[in-house]
């Protein structure tokens, strides 16, 4: 993606971070000469040849899976909270704009065993639950009920390479404050953590 020098970010722990906290994305690739995107959980976890991967799986009823090959690179956006910025807030006129932060993660996709997709989907509740108040486990679940991961297909996705944009008003620091009073003033979630990001948190 288009990132201009101010906004990229390069610390790879702290995207990777962004990545854990932000696990549903948008996984792309080619179907029938064009664009296809499905939103689901891509975790990222490590490969046991120490390598980053994501992994996930997607309805074998979805023709995305067909066009899964070895060779053909991926594509996963994930996106962190947005908000707009009136230019209202700053010392000099200017045009208004948004802040965002977003992820793009590309990357070559290999198929998982049935075994291999349950192992995944078994660490998947694992973590999703783990903070219910009356948690759920895959391992207590009947073998028929467990059957459906036959109606899936789980991937990994070993990846070559990460792209953040963490637009945050970086280049009107003499406005900072005041944008960072005003989106904590607005009520929506996107506004407030865009107010948390800029403060360093």
């Amino acid at each position: 993606m288009y990132i201009p020098s101010h906004y990229q970010n390069q610390n790879i722990d702290e995207i990777k971070d962004f990545l854990r906290a932000n696990s549903f994305g948008i996984l792309i690739n080619i179907v029938d000469h064009k664009p296809w995107g499905t939103h689901i959980p891509l975790e990222l976890e490590t490969d046991v040849d120490g390598s980053d991967i994501l992994v996930g799986h997607i309805a074998k009823a979805n023709p995305q899976w067909k066009n899964f090959t070895a060779n053909t690179e991926v594509l996963c956006i994930f996106n962190g909270p947005h908000a707009y910025v009136s230019s209202s807030w700053y010392e000099e006129e200017e045009v208004p704009t948004w802040n965002y932060i977003a992820v793009h993660v590309y990357g070559n996709l290999q198929i998982l065993t049935e075994e291999e997709t349950m192992e995944s989907m078994h660490r998947l509740v694992d973590k999703y639950e783990k903070n219910s108040k009356n948690p759920v486990s895959l391992k207590e679940m009947s073998p028929k009920t467990l059957r459906q991961v036959k109606g899936v297909v789980g991937f990994k996705i070993r990846i070559s390479d990460f792209q953040a944009t963490y637009k945050l008003s970086q280049t009107r620091m003499e406005d900072h404050h005041k944008i960072v009073s005003e989106l904590e003033e607005r009520s929506d979630p996107g506004s407030k953590g865009i107010a948390d990001h800029m403060k360093g948190g």
